[in-house]
């Protein structure tokens, strides 16, 4: 092996990791330096520098600063202020990032709280002048280490700014009882001045991907009452104003970056905002819970399309594995690159999800008026077990969710998701159905949230476990799992290893609840016989007729020809030998 002198190696390895440079507009496409097309596929940090309850399972008032009043409430200030040190500590390190490489992922959008940064307006000891605070850039200076070791664009976000930019009080932290940033001159300055001091710092570093300036704005600028989230704002002359103050003071220091706008009305609204007044700039929009089909995105494309400019999906997910496959089909067959939300929380429909835990539950409940008052021992205990949970080695691994994201959206071929092999005594859960679409790894009957185009709400009814279409719920008394609200026409598919060609005895194990149920049982293509499933509310073993199974892969589908069962496990108790 040629042994490099360590300076050239160094100087090879530097090389490398500035070889595509710093991310430009060109036309209506994002480029590298080289000019070449750079899709976007990335992930949102939703939930670390900035809590929103629902990703904590809190419903009510669940800003961050009423979270951490709560908190505060329970075990005092000082413990308090160590659970976030440790909540921030945990939730994102550099295996987190290789994961995401790993994965597929290339970009990262990380949503800023400006509390890490910079002191509230109304708390800064001399009015006018900013107070920096380390924390909050030593935090994201440590991600970009990351992301550049692993040459993943970070996408910098102003997802809570000085005083709160909208009326959906959770995204941006905002306490209505002070001033917005609407409100307040002193807020606009120091945003303005926040995003001087980030360009300033990231000037020259080509993997900080651009500036995502103002996250989602909802507010009613000529019709507050009314309007009060911005959707039918037609001229948006605040927004707009800020947005440009913004963008001067970044080129006043940093002209290398592209700067992403987003609309009102959750990102979306460009009404009056338009042509853009920048040269290196993308169009942002957001979109959840409604038909993937081109209509959805044409009032983008249009805007791509008139002005020359490229857009990008800064946000969008919290929907089924099936949505998700639609989705990201739609915005690569645009050229249009995309940031799903978030990486993780308490939660099944995300990559990562941060698991269930008896304390922080215990702490659930009381805040839900379920239980008594914890002690201060026992709520601190809860809170930092919630941080534990957090880091990515205690976190559950959604492949399901990966797999939609990544492989389905152009193959139409399923993957085992679990390894099994036919030989007696071992078991086929029915929740580990393989990898793949719906009618391609399973078939089941309302798969996916469309609520914002159509009110139909579908998916995974349990909300545990998997993702898909198929409905999910989790033992009562343990952490097994089985299949229920099955539907006539549905099924599930397995991909199964038999070490020889042989006969096997199977059993399902089911249960018929009030109506029972048939199901067919199909082998490599061929359906062989349809059993009764009894009715009653306890599980109950149907054995099969014996089962000849070729050496090597099989698939196994079991189709429901009548629904109203639950569906716990395929049992091999022994093998036929003729």
């Amino acid at each position: 092996m040629q042994k490099w002198p360590l300076f050239l190696l160094i100087v090879s390895l530097t090389m490398q990791a500035h070889a595509q440079g710093f991310l430009s507009v060109k036309g209506q496409d994002i480029v590298n330096e080289n000019g070449k097309n750079v899709l976007l596929r990335g992930i949102g940090l939703g939930g670390w520098m900035l809590q929103e309850g629902y990703m904590l399972r809190i419903r009510e008032d669940g800003q961050q600063h009423n979270i951490r009043k709560r908190i505060e409430s329970l075990i005092g200030p000082e413990k308090t202020s160590a659970f976030y040190d440790s909540w921030l500590k945990n939730y994102i390190n550099k295996a987190d990032v290789d994961s995401l490489k790993a994965w597929g992922f290339n970009s990262i959008r990380l949503p800023l709280h400006y509390n890490l940064f910079t002191l509230p307006s109304e708390k800064e000891p001399v009015k006018g002048i900013n107070t920096w605070i380390e924390k909050g850039f030593n935090l994201t200076d440590s991600l970009l280490s990351w992301c550049k070791a692993n040459q993943i664009y970070l996408i910098l976000d102003l997802h809570a700014a000085p005083g709160g930019q909208g009326n959906d009080l959770n995204i941006s932290d905002r306490d209505p009882s002070l001033p917005s940033l609407w409100e307040s001159d002193a807020n606009q300055q120091k945003t303005i001045a926040l995003w001087k001091k980030l360009a300033t710092r990231y000037a020259n570093e080509p993997w900080i991907g651009g500036y995502d300036i103002l996250n989602e704005p909802n507010w009613g600028f000529d019709d507050p009452v009314n309007d009060k989230n911005g959707l039918k704002e037609t001229n948006n002359i605040p927004l707009k104003k800020l947005l440009v103050e913004i963008t001067s003071a970044i080129r006043e220091v940093d002209k290398n970056h592209i700067i992403i706008i987003e609309g009102n009305g959750w990102g979306n609204n460009y009404s009056g905002m338009l042509p853009p007044w920048d040269k290196n700039m993308v169009l942002s929009f957001h979109k959840y819970w409604n038909y993937n089909d081109q209509h959805s995105i044409q009032y983008i494309l249009d805007y791509r399309k008139k002005y020359n400019i490229p857009v990008w999906i800064g946000e969008t997910g919290e929907n089924s594995n099936v949505w998700y496959t639609q989705a990201v089909r739609l915005f690569e067959e645009n050229n249009i690159g995309w940031a799903w939300w978030p990486l993780k929380k308490l939660g099944n429909n995300n990559p990562l999800q941060i698991p269930d835990n008896t304390l922080y539950n215990k702490l659930l409940n009381y805040w839900q008026g379920k239980g008594s008052r914890p002690s201060a021992g026992e709520a601190y205990q809860a809170v930092m077990s919630l941080s534990e949970s957090a880091k990515i080695e205690n976190n559950i691994v959604k492949y399901d969710v990966i797999d939609a994201l990544i492989r389905q959206p152009f193959s139409d071929e399923s993957k085992p998701f679990k390894s099994h092999t036919i030989i007696p005594g071992s078991i086929i859960h029915a929740v580990d159905y393989d990898l793949g679409g719906n009618r391609i790894a399973y078939m089941d009957t309302d798969t996916t949230d469309y609520h914002i185009s159509d009110e139909s709400t579908g998916g995974n009814q349990g909300k545990v476990y998997r993702n898909d279409g198929v409905d999910i719920i989790r033992s009562s008394n343990s952490n097994n799992y089985y299949v229920f609200n099955i539907e006539s026409g549905e099924w599930l598919q397995y991909t199964v290893n038999s070490p020889n060609q042989n006969k096997y005895h199977l059993k399902f194990i089911v249960r018929g609840l009030k109506s029972g149920g048939q199901i067919n049982f199909q082998l490599n293509g061929k359906s062989l016989f349809t059993v009764e499933v009894p009715i009653g509310n306890s599980w109950s073993e149907i054995s099969l007729p014996s089962v000849n199974f070729s050496q090597g892969k099989n698939i196994i589908r079991v189709l429901a020809e009548k629904g109203g069962f639950e569906f716990k496990d395929i049992r091999i108790t022994e093998k036929l030998i003729e």
